[in-house]
This record gives C-alpha cells, structure tokens and sequence, in this order.
C-alpha cells in the first residue's frame, strides 16, 4: 500500500461515489477503479460494492477506511515530528576560546545555553586567541573567543573590553617603572604587541624584568604576593582589592584596552545549534 492508495480509500469513504472521489483526487475514473482492484488482489478482500447511487463499503473496506484515517493521521504526525526535530538545535558545537575566557566566562554561559538546548554538546578547544582565529580558518571550530581584534573576514560580536593596568603590591610611580620588578609571562602576540608599543612611546630604557612566567594567571599571583609588578588586563584583577592598579594611557591620554570578541563564519548560521548559540550570545542572555 502506497500513501496514495490509503488517501483514494479516504476520500472514497467520504464520498461513497467514484466519480466525485476521482474529481476530488484530480485522477481518472479508470485509474481510480484500477487502483482499487490492485487494493483489493494485495489484501485479498472485496472492498466496495457498486449500488444505485454510488458504492458502499463491505466489512472489510470498512475496516480499512477507518484504518486509511489512522495512517494518514499518523503519516501526518511523523512528518510535523520531523520537522520541529529540523528546527531544534542539537549535535555537537565546536567552540574555542582563549584561556582566560574558558577559565572566568565559559563555563556559566555553557550552562546557561545547555538549560535551554539540552540536545546540544559542547567540544571545547582552548589556545592562544591566534590559535583560536586559525581554528576558525580551518574550520575546526564553530565559533570563536579571542581576545584582541584580529583580522577576520567573517563575522564578529563585540563582547566586552577591558583596561589595562599597572599592578603592584607596593605603591609604585610609572616614572620609576623601567627600575622597578616586573614579572613577564607568556601570551599571545596581540598583548605582547599592545605591551611593548605602550612601553616604547614612554620609556627608552628596557624593563627590568626579574622573573618570566608561563601564564597570566601565575603573574598575577606573585604580583600579589609581592615579588614584582606586572601589566595586566583589568578583568584578570577584578577581585584582588589589596594591589595599587594604574590604567595605561597612550600618549593622547587615552585608556589602552583590550577587547574581546566572538567570531564565527557566517555560514555556519546554517547549522541550527550555531545559530541558536549565537543569537544566544548576541541577545545578551549570558
């Protein structure tokens, strides 16, 4: 039985009539009459019976009328089912970000996206935000946290952005910074780079650096336990009130900031748990 031949039983029950049921289906009368023959030698029984006015129904075409309205209705169910399953994000969302970003503002937006799409997993990857941006390119991932503007030709959001900051356990004066301890760490380019420029529009001398670490978080823990002083994005200080802070200012006066971004292709908007996650982000429910 094809779904066309339980629709002709359908309507054919409506009816009681061949000649309005084949005017209803837009067929013929003879390739109506032909299809019921070839339902009635499959099941093996006698469906209809001509009469006066039109046809009626034996037991079994009975029968299987109610069971054509059954079908149909369930036919009908199953393609609506599908869908909405088409429409509900669900699979797997490749996200990187940046070290910071996974450590401080990751996971409570994961968890709050999750609450709302629990069909969707996460694979996480995190880096530098270079790495992250050439993950991008690749195509490795789905949507990006980097932190510092880097050239990108797909689509971006603008999170947030931060100052950066002089800090020290002891009060300290930028015109005494090239004598004083700095601690170095790791990070990427685009720091490294915002760092330095700040340093060679101030001072001619180089840093007096005293001790290199590998991360920002190990930085500002010797800064707060007083072994030196470090440059450091504001957010990664938040909640340390015991340390002297100073902005860094260009020469015009200006604050020196640090934004961050989220990237992602455009058309990756195609995959529904992308588009959700993004539109998540940009309505600024995190």
């Amino acid at each position: 039985m094809e779904y066309r031949d339980w629709e002709i039983l359908k309507v054919l029950y409506q009816q009681k009539n061949i000649t309005k049921t084949a005017d209803t289906l837009f067929i013929s009368q003879p390739a109506l009459t032909n299809r019921l023959k070839q339902i009635q030698e499959e099941f093996g029984v006698k469906i209809i019976n001509p009469v006066r006015r039109g046809i009626e129904f034996t037991a079994e075409g009975e029968y299987l009328a109610q069971n054509a309205l059954r079908v149909l209705e369930h036919y009908q169910s199953v393609k609506e089912t599908l869908a909405e399953i088409g429409k509900k994000p669900a699979g797997i969302l490749r996200i990187g970000a940046s070290s910071f970003f996974t450590k401080y503002k990751l996971g409570p937006i994961l968890k709050k996206f999750q609450s709302a799409y629990p069909a969707v997993e996460f694979h996480i990857l995190t880096g530098w935000s270079s790495e992250i941006v050439k993950s991008l390119y690749n195509q490795d991932i789905h949507i990006g946290f980097v932190r510092g503007d880097f050239q990108w030709e797909g689509k971006k959001q603008h999170l947030f952005e931060e100052t950066m900051l002089v800090a020290s356990v002891n009060k300290i004066h930028l015109s005494n910074l090239p004598y004083e301890s700095r601690i170095e760490y790791q990070t990427d380019s685009h720091l490294k780079n915002i760092i330095g420029d700040w340093w060679k529009a101030h001072y001619s001398e180089a840093p007096s650096i005293s001790m290199e670490v590998d991360d920002v978080e190990t930085c500002k823990d010797m800064v707060v336990n007083g072994i030196g002083y470090g440059i450091l994005p504001s957010e990664i200080l938040k909640d340390t009130d015991n340390l002297y802070k100073i902005e860094i200012t260009n020469r015009e006066g200006e604050r020196i900031n640090r934004e961050t971004w989220m990237y992602y292709n455009e058309e990756s908007l195609e995959i529904t748990s992308v588009k959700a996650f993004v539109d998540f982000i940009e309505a600024g429910n995190w």
